[in-house]
């Protein structure tokens, strides 16, 4: 059986689907599955051994410019991408007008949530098949349900298992024993006051691990390098997701605000606290094999009296070496 799952964005979401991939390869062993996501997550699903074949897009860059050649050029290149296979099934685990339309795109039967389930429910009108999936689930639960009812195997109470392989990487810290923070996000709204990462910081040195600041943006690689240098810790040069996806598989313990970033860690059982300043966790906390904590909500900062015994718990967890 040939399979093409859609998950185009964004970087946690896509993370987030990884447990259905473990779910179909382990109820149909010998499944195809190729993968279509958005370009600066194309590492993502590589790193699972389940998935064959990686399908790029560039949507969020090519939406800006559709009244360029070169831009109608890579739209093609891309439809001939996925029109090369006739696939089985073409299941659209994001269930959003966006992912319909380069669902559309591949030869195959389309399946994905109904319109009661469906965050865009005009999307579902595309599908020949559906499933009703609660909203009220978490972003894992209800990726990992609506291939299980399209698919007809039954999950069994089995917790979700994300299989990631970690890449080699081009870039490691200095030292053996290292704690990434990822200080940094998107909007305004998701920051922590940097007195509080400088706190934990501190906290984590005294317990003998050297902090890595992780960043994604130059706005982010700024205050990283300010937490640095009143802090202490290594600030990496620029890091591909492949990249930074390896530093944080092999770190001991993750603090990082909601980002994708994040769930990659916790993805890898790395023992790993979120804190969300401007989002509800419960549909999107972090999900992993290990330790994770998420805390926070939106319109509650926690403070960071809050989150130092997350960080100790985590730290509770690790292995630690032989003097």
């Amino acid at each position: 059986m040939k399979i093409l799952i859609v998950k185009t964005s964004s970087m946690g979401d896509v993370v987030h689907a990884m447990p259905a991939i473990t779910d179909i390869a382990a109820h149909l062993p010998g499944a195809t599955i190729d993968w279509v996501v958005e370009k600066p997550f194309a590492a993502l699903p590589a790193m699972h051994p389940a998935v064959r074949r990686v399908i790029p897009i560039a949507w969020r860059k090519w939406r800006r410019s559709l009244w360029r050649a070169d831009t109608r050029a890579a739209i093609a290149d891309a439809r001939r991408a996925l029109k090369a296979e006739r696939y089985d099934l073409v299941l659209d685990l994001q269930g959003l007008v966006k992912s319909v339309l380069w669902a559309m795109q591949a030869a195959g039967p389309r399946a994905g949530y109904d319109r009661a389930s469906a965050r865009e429910p005009l999307a579902a009108l595309a599908y020949q098949r559906t499933a009703t999936v609660p909203k009220s689930l978490h972003a894992v639960e209800r990726s990992r349900r609506l291939a299980a009812q399209i698919l007809g195997y039954d999950l069994g109470g089995a917790p979700p298992r994300f299989s990631l392989v970690p890449p080699a990487g081009s870039w490691r810290p200095s030292a053996e024993r290292y704690a990434v923070l990822i200080s940094g996000a998107s909007r305004p709204e998701k920051l922590w006051p940097e007195a509080s990462w400088r706190r934990i910081a501190a906290r984590l040195q005294s317990a003998g691990y050297m902090p890595v600041w992780l960043w994604g943006s130059a706005d982010e690689a700024r205050r990283s390098q300010r937490l640095a240098d009143a802090a202490g810790g290594e600030v990496p040069p620029f890091l591909t997701v492949a990249d930074a996806a390896a530093v944080l598989a092999r770190a001991s313990v993750v603090v990082g605000l909601d980002t994708g970033f994040s769930h990659i860690a916790a993805a890898f059982a790395v023992p790993t606290v979120g804190i969300y300043c401007d989002h509800e966790p419960g549909l999107v906390g972090l999900t992993g094999d290990g330790y994770v904590a998420s805390i926070g909500a939106r319109g509650q900062t926690p403070s960071v009296t809050e989150v130092e015994p997350l960080v100790d718990a985590a730290l509770a967890t690790v292995a630690k070496p032989a003097d």
